[in-house]
């Protein structure tokens, strides 16, 4: 009877054969249409899971037997190498993220077929089991145990195993795997999210290191709300290039054009921006800035329930970022700038019917708040990228410019909406995105959920 080595060399033999005579031309996948070529794309990623559960399970032993406490004697050390994850990364040629991956995972595998206990990260094991089955990647296994965390205090293992169960039902990516993972431990973690911003504050930086060329290299590492202002700065600078909203005035539609025609690239030119913005020592809206952002200039929206600042309990949102913040941040932010109320439940003082075809800048602040970014599946575009798309449209449906009829699409898909036959209705529900025919199932509607975390706390504490 063969030994487990000879049988996983011989099945291995066997992959690297059926690998071998799989197409690799680009051109002889012309063939096929659009159905074959995505259920080609889905054996492969199903292939390529089995192929990552063995090499995980393996990366996982290797772990074991280079354990701290063998010292000298573990695997690793005995292999010339520090760690367990220098050794696979050396044995599969990836880099120290993919191998560091590898090796977690391969914990979680290896865990996963031993008897289950009340102790580590006993609550990980279900994640142990699907890598191992072929129905989770690596990538998406990491993203649970860096999304969900460690166990803390006032979150119990129990909290975290049934957070687990919950991202095993769903059918998501790795990064919108992370995202959901974070939301649910914010959820249950409420008093560390002062704890958690505090840690990030602490840790905001600009370090200098050296380049090859001897000139210094500067990394910024930024707290919450600076985050949010560089990204708010970084998209206003170059959404011309890339998918910007059209519906803009005459002038910002010259400075797009502007932007276009520069013969810089988007790293030189946003370089450039940022050290005469420093230089200028000014962000108001005059001449200088504006070449550089346009009209829009870049500003830190911070969303909150009106009873979270009433009651002083909760948390805000900063338009944008997935992480909450502490309310003293978002009463400091209140006392310094100037509110704007936004009743997601009276919002009928907004609209303008059919007085105009454009919808107005409050109007605008009140659609990025409740949709949070372009609304069509999987897109991550920021309001500052999208266009407001009437669902009953303007001129086939004589729609009005009402925020119950209005929705955030950045500029490819809100062309792809109109060229492309897709539809989006409301109901009771809320918005669907209606395929076309020869899309999807049955033309089955697909459900489209707010971007918007803020909006997502205020329905989850009304119990909506």
């Amino acid at each position: 009877m063969p030994n487990l080595a000879d049988s996983f060399d011989t099945v291995l033999a066997a992959v690297q054969v059926s690998a071998a005579a799989l197409s690799t031309d680009a051109s002889a996948f012309a063939s096929l249409g659009d159905d074959e070529l995505l259920a080609a794309q889905r054996s492969l990623a199903s292939a390529r899971r089995a192929i990552d559960a063995s090499a995980a399970a393996v990366a996982g032993e290797i772990a074991h037997r280079s354990r701290p406490e063998l010292g000298y004697a573990g695997l690793a050390q005995r292999s010339g190498f520090r760690t367990p994850q220098k050794l696979v990364q050396h044995e599969t040629g990836s880099t120290a993220r993919e191998a560091g991956g590898l090796v977690s995972v391969g914990g979680m595998v290896r865990d996963a077929a031993s008897p289950v206990d009340d102790q580590g990260d006993s609550w990980m094991r279900p994640v142990g089991r699907a890598v191992a089955a072929g129905t989770m990647s690596i990538e998406a296994a990491k993203a649970i145990r860096s999304g969900l965390g460690a166990p803390a205090e006032g979150v119990t293992l129990g909290q975290l195993a049934d957070a687990v169960v919950s991202l095993l039902s769903l059918d998501l990516d790795a990064d919108a795997m992370f995202r959901r993972g974070r939301e649910l431990r914010d959820d249950l973690d409420e008093a560390g999210i002062v704890d958690r911003e505090r840690a990030i504050y602490q840790a905001r930086a600009v370090r200098r290191s050296k380049r090859p060329n001897g000139l210094n290299r500067y990394i910024i590492d930024a707290d919450l709300e600076s985050t949010a202002f560089l990204d708010s700065l970084y998209d206003s600078m170059t959404s011309p290039r890339r998918g910007g909203p059209r519906f803009v005035s005459d002038d910002d539609r010259a400075w797009a054009a502007g932007v276009e025609a520069d013969e810089r690239s988007t790293e030189q030119y946003v370089h450039d921006g940022v050290l005469q913005l420093l230089r200028s020592a000014t962000l108001v809206a005059d001449a200088d800035t504006r070449a550089i952002v346009g009209s829009r200039v870049p500003a830190v929206r911070v969303l909150v329930a009106v009873d979270a600042l009433e009651n002083d309990a909760g948390h805000g949102r900063l338009e944008g970022v997935d992480i909450p913040v502490s309310l003293s941040t978002v009463q400091r932010a209140v006392c310094s700038t100037s509110t704007v109320a936004i009743d997601f439940f009276t919002d009928q003082p907004l609209n303008v019917g059919r007085e105009q075809r454009l919808f107005t800048k409050r109007q605008r602040i009140a659609l990025a708040a409740r949709d949070g970014g372009c609304m069509w599946p999987t897109c991550d575009r920021p309001p500052s990228w999208t266009e407001a798309h009437h669902t009953r449209q303007w001129k086939r449906d004589h729609g009005s410019t009402d925020i119950a009829d209005g929705i955030l699409l950045c500029r490819h898909h809100h062309m792809l909406l109109h060229n492309n036959g897709w539809e989006i209705v409301r109901d009771p529900a809320g918005f669907w995105l209606v395929p076309p025919p020869g899309v999807g199932v049955d033309q089955a509607p697909i459900k489209l959920e707010s971007k918007c975390a803020a909006l997502r706390d205020l329905r989850r504490e009304a119990g909506g």
